[in-house]
């Protein structure tokens, strides 16, 4: 899979995506890198320690969030942070929005990847847009209440229609990431059975990216603040490399990455 200009070996490494957010009210680091040389600071930071991309967002969209940013202003939070990042660093670029004219603007500033939490249902100039920039797209899985008749099986029926919608807009099918959407329209056992049944997903056929850290499913386990997670957050990443996750999306990337390492040097030996 190619994600800007860089090729992505799926199935024989997890990848990471190190969080960038350039937020004021972020659940676990709001405020901490939304000045622009903070964020760049991050940025090589994250990059050292071993992120593959950095994903980029200018809201917070944890559950109960509040109103939803308009456009120019969640524009001017990523758009200079994206061209920085592209100007001092070789590394691709991810948007985190599910706003069509927020993630345009993100692409033309050097992004090559949308991160949609609403999986092209929430904008229907989504997919469009995706399609005609030519980036690539991780479409979550997301609902607005946790109310399943057959939740797996739901979950997978409600990915698959992210997928048509961005197929039939023209999205090629090799630019595609699924999301299960760990946190979002889930109850804390959801969460759990998801994780425990992540296997399920890679029968879809696109790779799949977990985004669990710092979340509250760990938090709710363990009785502990989203700053001290990190422990929770390990586990979920190596439970996701055993069942076949292509990319983590992660606060803490060193610990991550040395997870990934050990557990990809024993699943191969």
């Amino acid at each position: 899979m190619k994600i800007g200009n860089r090729d992505f070996e799926i199935g024989r490494h997890t990848y990471i995506m190190g969080i960038l957010n350039v937020t004021p009210d972020s659940f676990s680091d709001g405020g901490k890198w939304n000045r622009l040389d903070a964020a760049l600071s991050h940025t090589e930071e994250m990059i050292r320690d071993g992120a593959d991309i950095i994903d980029i967002g200018g809201e917070s969209t944890r559950p109960g969030y509040g109103d939803v940013l308009p456009d120019e202003e969640e524009i001017g939070r990523v758009a200079p942070v994206i061209e920085a990042v592209r100007e001092r660093f070789d590394v691709p670029i991810s948007v985190d929005t599910y706003k069509s004219k927020v993630a345009e603007e993100a692409v033309q500033a050097g992004a090559c990847l949308v991160n949609d939490i609403w999986g092209c249902k929430y904008d229907d100039r989504m997919a469009r847009v995706i399609a005609r920039t030519g980036a690539a797209c991780c479409l979550m899985h997301n609902r607005n209440e946790p109310v399943y008749e057959n939740y797996l099986e739901d979950v997978k029926a409600d990915l698959l229609r992210s997928v048509e919608l961005a197929r039939q807009a023209g999205v090629a099918e090799d630019k595609i990431i699924l999301d299960p959407g760990m946190g979002f329209g889930k109850t804390y056992e959801h969460n759990l059975i998801l994780m425990n049944r992540l296997e399920i997903l890679n029968g879809l056929g696109y790779p799949v990216l977990l985004g669990t850290s710092r979340k509250s499913m760990i938090g709710l386990t363990l009785d502990l603040p989203a700053t001290d997670r990190v422990e929770g957050t390990l586990v979920t990443t190596v439970m996701g490399v055993m069942k076949g996750c292509a990319f983590v999306r992660v606060h803490d990337v060193k610990e991550n990455a040395r997870a990934i390492r050990m557990t990809e040097a024993i699943l191969q030996a």
